[in-house]
């Protein structure tokens, strides 16, 4: 069996801050295999992006601190390198599609120039070697007239052009592993189509491994192969897209689904969201951290905390009532 590309171990990582100390990620542990796909979801301020950014130790510090676990890529310990060789990892072998891409680019900066400091410093092309590769990564994800838009700066782009230079960006050095938090959330449904479908498309030419962190569950049920759902800074369930989609055996994840509607069934009835709000994350007690917007809760969801255990193959869910989750239709959505 082939070894895992990266395996993240128990990470965990908090924010401290005069309100008291944030569990942003609290335990968290997953592998990614060469040319997969992994699905990470779940709602906003679960943990996704901030798992994401501790691969890279791109936490803030202050007020965070990555404070347990390990990231294992291609057998070393990433906690463990120094600044320098963690550098060479960044934009390198792990490359990254941050949220919004009007942020991320620099707007002093011309688009050509912010490809080719990265060609030159990783690959250690000249500039007009960079130049030209430059112009090629911005034909290759379909940025029309390339040649004579490499002098355009990022606010003469629109949202769908910059995030196709965001991803010319992100895989300019050829990475082993690209991370892509919410790579269409600013833009709309035509053009989130053709972002996905060429970020696809490309990786699985490049054999890149991928994890897309999105709160789209269309997304995960087109593109994605594996599936983490994350819940209040844990993994609570985790399957392959098909097997997640018609079993899910955590209440969270059948309420997501039951949450989306469908788009094959003629409407009935209203949709079933999730009732009540996420967990404060400074204040956690000692029991399952979902139990107050569950309807399958018992008394021992009070006081313990369930693990990640085993309810199929290769699939695993933190849940003591998962038999009774089991029995529910999950009515989930179709892409």
């Amino acid at each position: 069996m082939a070894e895992p590309l990266l395996a993240v171990k128990n990470l965990r990582t908090q924010f401290f801050t005069e309100e008291g100390v944030v569990n942003a990620v609290n335990g968290v542990s997953y592998d990614v295999m060469p040319g997969e796909i992994l699905g990470l979801v779940g709602e906003s301020g679960c943990g996704k992006t901030v798992s994401a950014l501790s691969i890279l130790r791109l936490i803030p510090s202050p007020p965070g601190k990555i404070v347990e676990g390990e990231i294992m890529f291609e057998g070393e310990n990433i906690l463990k390198m120094d600044d320098e060789e963690i550098r060479h990892i960044r934009g390198n072998k792990i490359g990254m599609i941050f949220q919004e891409p009007m942020t991320s680019l620099n707007p002093v900066l011309t688009i050509g120039r912010q490809l080719t400091e990265t060609l030159e410093l990783h690959l250690k092309m000249d500039k007009q070697g960079a130049t030209q590769r430059a112009i090629e990564l911005l034909e290759m994800v379909g940025i029309p007239e390339a040649k004579s838009r490499i002098g355009d700066y990022p606010h003469q782009f629109s949202g769908g052009m910059r995030q196709r230079v965001m991803i010319a960006m992100a895989l300019s050095c050829n990475p082993k592993l690209l991370l892509a938090d919410e790579p269409t959330t600013a833009l709309d449904v035509t053009i989130q189509a053709q972002i996905l479908e060429l970020l696809t498309r490309l990786t699985r030419e490049l054999g890149t491994a991928v994890i897309i962190i999105t709160h789209n569950l269309g997304v995960v049920a087109r593109y994605a192969d594996r599936v983490n759902v994350m819940y209040a800074g844990r993994v609570i369930e985790t399957a392959t897209a098909a097997e997640l989609y018609a079993n899910p055996r955590h209440p969270y994840t059948l309420g997501l689904l039951r949450s989306v509607p469908r788009l094959d069934e003629i409407r009935k009835e209203k949709l079933d969201p999730i009732e009540g709000m996420p967990p404060d994350l400074i204040h956690m007690d000692s029991g399952c951290p979902f139990r107050p917007r569950c309807r399958f809760q018992v008394e021992r969801c009070k006081t313990e905390n369930p693990p990640l255990i085993s309810v199929g193959d290769a699939h695993s869910a933190a849940c003591w009532e998962w038999e009774k989750v089991r029995k529910e239709e999950p009515a989930a959505a179709t892409v």
